[in-house]
């Protein structure tokens, strides 16, 4: 006889098989064994790809990397603190908006209040921004966003018999931009912003137009005669006071110059929208597209080729003072990484100075290359990002080559998401981690300045003297540690398959100067 929560459990991955969902990720427990039995099964059917993982924090970021390159992950957990832990995937996941599903195994609701053993309110645990049903209850995944199926179980937890799973697979959520065209006119001085996950449209409209392209590497916007590469030094000189309107999409977080081009009174935003569960900008808009979005004309060709001319000379005297640098940079580790990315290949960027560094130093890619640059930018943070990475990699098997490019401390934020069991599928990887033992992206910020020289280490820079070659042995991922570009180009060549480490060591020293002398640079 099949019990109340065995049937449950079926009913449940039925539901997530009928809305799309292809990978399933159990984190191990108890009251969710129901649905960890019904995952497995439906695994054996071929109906779904199972992934456990020991760390729900792991497991949450693996499903949302799984879920950002095509497919429709669900991560299933116990109760308690389980669920909590997953709360920086969903987050990220309901600003970028991305449809990931959290199913989470509750005590039965009259346990509530009680003190009973790994009992809390779970309904509504993530707060208004997601969706959350309880599965005692009709269940719809067909909704955009990230949602929260949290699911009562009674005891016994074990099944009586083995599921032959009966269930046609749905197809996921499908997100469409409207079909109304609006179209713009020539005139106004205007640069296109791409922000994270603009889409080729964003970029489109630029060639069109005849218009700067300022793309983030992110933005799926980043190819083509338009894109400026050096754009945010660029910002601050003479082009960007001459800019008269912005037209934005996705959605921009990198760079201080676009958010005080965006916040210019004298300047007129156009916004096309961006995924994500807050519509509203952080800047002032004068009128938004919900629709495709056009041109009348071309503009004249004389401000993108200011804009080409100025970009090649940017871009020279980089290279230029980088090569001169008498040891590796983070921005030549950025540059190495973009290069080796081939046509079809797929790169996962870390948060912090890493994508900042790859938004200097990426080159402008090839139109139909299918390069896909990933970054969590719905919250910027670092948490999960080897995870998002495994995961992205393993969403996309097609892909001629996986990168991830992040900071050390992300790299250690997430070191767990080195641990791989046995029989689980493991995707080929290359991480490459830039080591200056701390965090430097807070050197260029205010707290980096000289004043507050006695504080800095302790509260920002957070040197940690982490073996890095070390840590990767404890989880058998090979590990390689250079110091030079030429050795960091032969590393990149030479992929070992599976999940592999380069360390790229770097000083973090002279990061805040190093920093000056590149915003300094004008055509």
């Amino acid at each position: 006889m099949t019990t109340a929560a065995t049937e449950t459990a079926r009913r449940v991955l039925t539901a997530l098989i009928e809305a799309g969902v292809t990978e399933v990720v159990v984190a191990p427990g108890s009251r969710n064994a129901p649905l960890s039995f019904a995952a497995y099964d439906a695994a054996v059917a071929g109906l779904v790809r199972l992934h456990t993982r020991i760390d729900e924090r792991t497991a949450g970021f693996l499903a949302l990397g799984l879920t950002r390159s095509g497919r429709r992950a669900a991560v299933v957990c116990t109760s308690g603190t389980a669920v909590a832990n997953l709360h920086p995937a969903v987050l990220e996941a309901a600003h970028a908006g991305i449809d990931l599903v959290v199913v989470s195994a509750d005590r039965p609701a009259r346990l509530r209040g009680t003190g009973a053993n790994q009992t809390t309110d779970q309904v509504g645990i993530f707060g208004p921004l997601v969706a959350t049903q309880d599965a005692t209850g009709p269940i719809d995944l067909l909704v955009a966003g990230p949602v929260h199926l949290n699911v009562p179980l009674e005891e016994p937890l074990v099944p009586a018999d083995r599921w032959a799973p009966d269930v046609v697979p749905g197809e996921p959520v499908r997100r469409a931009v409207p079909a109304s065209l609006t179209t713009l006119s020539r005139g106004p001085r205007t640069v296109v912003v791409a922000g994270d996950d603009a889409g080729p449209r964003v970029r489109v409209l630029a060639e069109q137009a005849g218009w700067p392209l300022l793309a983030e590497p992110s933005s799926g916007s980043r190819t083509g005669d338009n894109a400026i590469r050096t754009y945010r030094l660029l910002l601050d000189g003479d082009l960007g006071s001459r800019v008269e309107r912005v037209v934005v999409g996705g959605h921009p977080t990198l760079s201080r110059p676009v958010s005080r081009l965006l916040a210019r009174e004298d300047v007129e935003v156009v916004d096309l929208g961006a995924w994500g569960v807050w519509s509203e900008r952080p800047f002032a808009v004068d009128s938004r597209v919900l629709g495709g979005v056009g041109v009348d004309e071309p503009d004249e060709p004389d401000w993108i080729e200011e804009w080409r001319a100025a970009d090649r000379s940017v871009a020279r005297q980089l290279d230029g003072l980088l090569a001169a640098e008498p040891e590796l940079t983070p921005h030549e580790v950025a540059g190495a990484v973009a290069r080796a990315l081939p046509a079809g290949g797929l790169l996962v960027v870390g948060a912090s100075s890493p994508i900042r560094d790859l938004d200097l130093m990426v080159p402008r890619y090839d139109v139909g290359a299918r390069r896909k640059v990933v970054a969590n930018r719905g919250l910027a943070g670092i948490d999960g990002t080897i995870s998002t990475a495994v995961g992205a990699a393993l969403g996309r098997p097609r892909s001629t080559r996986a990168l991830a490019l992040m900071g050390d401390v992300t790299f250690l934020h997430d070191a767990g998401g080195l641990v791989v069991g046995p029989g689980e599928a493991v995707p080929g990887l290359t991480i490459v981690v830039v080591n200056d033992d701390g965090g430097s992206i807070f050197a260029m910020l205010e707290q980096g300045a000289d004043d507050y020289a006695e504080q800095y280490d302790r509260l920002f820079g957070t040197p940690h003297h982490v073996d890095l070659a070390s840590l990767c042995a404890a989880t058998r991922t090979p590990h390689w540690r250079v110091d030079s570009l030429a050795e960091l180009e032969h590393a990149l060549a030479s992929p070992a398959g599976g999940i592999e480490v380069v360390e790229a060591v770097v000083r973090r020293d002279n990061r805040r100067d190093l920093d000056a002398r590149i915003r300094a640079l004008r055509p």
